[in-house]
């Protein structure tokens, strides 16, 4: 559990150093990583990765209502949680995860994205957004 334990002394400091944006998404984070420890999920990247998403599609919304002020607070939650997952793919590295998946799974037509998702999703291993993987591979696939 050791981005738990980072993130509860990164909460320390913030709360030393009076920044309370910053221990609110924090505390809320350790929340969420106990919760799901406590569930039996131990995997603490695919908490953190669903929160981000949450962080950011809040944005989206909030920057759709004409509410920048709170869209620019979601993305900020949603960089400090970036923060403590593994660095994402290039553009260039996730095209060829898909090329060598679309060979891997010998697919030929877009009845084949399903084999070819799974595959490169597990080759990503959650260091892209499934929504730009699914891009690509249907990219791929068409032509």
């Amino acid at each position: 559990m050791a981005i738990l334990d980072q993130i509860k002394a990164d909460m320390q400091a913030a709360l030393r150093a009076g920044e309370r944006p910053q221990v609110g998404a924090l505390r809320l984070l350790i929340s969420e990583l106990q919760k799901a420890a406590k569930d039996g999920s131990e995997d603490e990247l695919a908490v953190l990765r669903r929160e981000r998403k949450r962080r950011l599609e809040a944005a989206r919304a909030y920057g759709d209502a004409g509410r920048e002020d709170l869209a620019r607070g979601e993305r900020t939650e949603a960089e400090l949680i970036g923060t403590y997952l593994p660095a994402q793919l290039s553009e260039a590295e996730l095209q060829a995860i898909v090329d060598q998946a679309v060979r891997d799974s010998g697919a030929e037509s877009m009845k084949d994205m399903g084999r070819v998702m799974k595959q490169a999703m597990a080759a990503v291993n959650g260091r892209a957004d499934g929504e730009v993987v699914s891009g690509l591979v249907r990219a791929s696939l068409q032509g």
